[in-house]
């Protein structure tokens, strides 16, 4: 690299390879020539021969582009030789030089706020309209096994009972027998203070056989079941087997969801059933052990105190939240994109989706039941 003052021109010759392996050198080469007018001599054009360059790469376009960078305004340069291939690499690097434009003016923080919420709500609308539809699509796929039964898949419906119902028994009765426990513990505290110990009977038995019973059934089949129905459909889709189903002639909803749906509903008033059993057998040794009432008194107050349409009531709610986790799960799997992630992600949402429709339906469930007096 040679720089050479000729007339009123100052010509800058690049010579051999401007590669990395020699930044370094050619660094400290264009800062021994100077800066601005020191750099030019007092010249206003600087022609820049590339007849001799070997070889250039993003390092050696990066140095040049630095070095017209300190010409300064108002300097014209011309390039001699160069090759069009050396000249792309130098304007995509000078591209990527390039200040980013300022950002737009985001506007009134309000403003965003309230468009954020119109956003979501259409958002929640979409998905609302999608999901009755698909809930339609469930509803046509069973009246076609209705009028044939044949139709149904009987063996996936059983595999699918084992895997939602009899595998869940464990943490389902675990779960059952300390809330009980806990409800039987908390309400002894409380009822001591008015010497109504024997009231906590009528406590654990209402609000287990009522509410919490089948409520935290429901919850604990959707974080287990649910996001098992979004995986295992989600991964059919990656590896393209419901598309495959669908070349067969077949009904997805049909192969997959029904039996899904099917078993969900016939298991879920079994495992609330054994979930009233065990919260009342952890509300009775609670009892038992911080009251002296012994189990024998318990069940007998329990019989007292309980009727049967407390009992009822939960397992009544036990369909319709079986039916929502199993086509919550179900939908959000045939959503899957063909993509890892997309399982993750809408696995995440079945289960939080599942969970918030399983509240909103008991709340509209004890608001009439309140209502009609039971």
């Amino acid at each position: 690299m040679s720089l050479q003052h000729e007339g009123g021109d100052a010509r800058l010759s690049l010579t051999g390879a401007w590669t990395l392996p020699s930044a370094e050198r050619l660094a400290r080469s264009l800062d021994d020539l100077g800066k601005g007018s020191s750099l030019l001599g007092g010249s206003r054009r600087l022609r820049i021969d590339a007849a001799r360059l070997e070889r250039l790469d993003t390092a050696g376009a990066v140095l040049l582009q630095r070095l017209l960078q300190r010409l300064g305004p108002g300097i014209a340069v011309e390039w001699q030789a160069l090759s069009p291939e050396h000249r792309t690499l130098l304007d995509y690097v000078a591209g990527c030089d390039a200040q980013s434009a300022a950002p737009p003016p985001t506007g009134n923080g309000l403003l965003r706020f309230i468009a954020y919420l119109g956003w979501q709500a259409l958002f929640f609308a979409r998905e609302g309209r999608r999901f009755i539809e698909f809930i339609g699509r469930v509803a046509e796929a069973f009246a076609r096994i209705a009028l044939n039964p044949r139709r149904l898949r009987f063996t996936s419906v059983v595999f699918h009972m084992e895997q939602t119902g009899l595998n869940a028994l464990p943490i389902v009765g675990l779960i059952s027998f300390l809330i009980g426990v806990v409800m039987a513990y908390q309400g002894a505290d409380q009822l001591r203070q008015f010497g109504a110990e024997v009231f906590v009977v009528n406590l654990v038995g209402v609000s287990v056989l009522r509410e919490l019973g089948i409520l935290l059934t429901a919850i604990v089949v959707a974080g287990r079941s649910g996001s098992a129905f979004t995986a295992q459909i989600g991964s059919m889709k990656v590896n393209e087997e419901v598309d495959a189903i669908r070349t067969l002639g077949l009904d997805p909803v049909e192969v997959l969801v029904v039996p899904r749906v099917a078993a969900l509903i016939l298991t879920l008033p079994l495992l609330a059933f054994f979930a009233d059993i065990m919260g009342l057998l952890g509300g009775a040794l609670m009892a038992w052990v911080s009251l002296d009432i012994t189990p024998f008194l318990f069940f007998r107050r329990l019989h007292e105190a309980v009727s049967l349409n407390s009992f009822l009531v939960g397992l009544i709610k036990a369909p319709v939240f079986a039916a929502l986790i199993a086509m919550v799960g179900c939908y959000e799997g045939l959503r899957v994109k063909r993509d890892a992630e997309s399982v993750g992600r809408l696995t995440t949402r079945s289960v939080v989706q599942s969970i918030f429709l399983v509240i909103v339906a008991d709340a509209l469930f004890s608001i009439l039941f309140s209502a009609l007096g039971i």
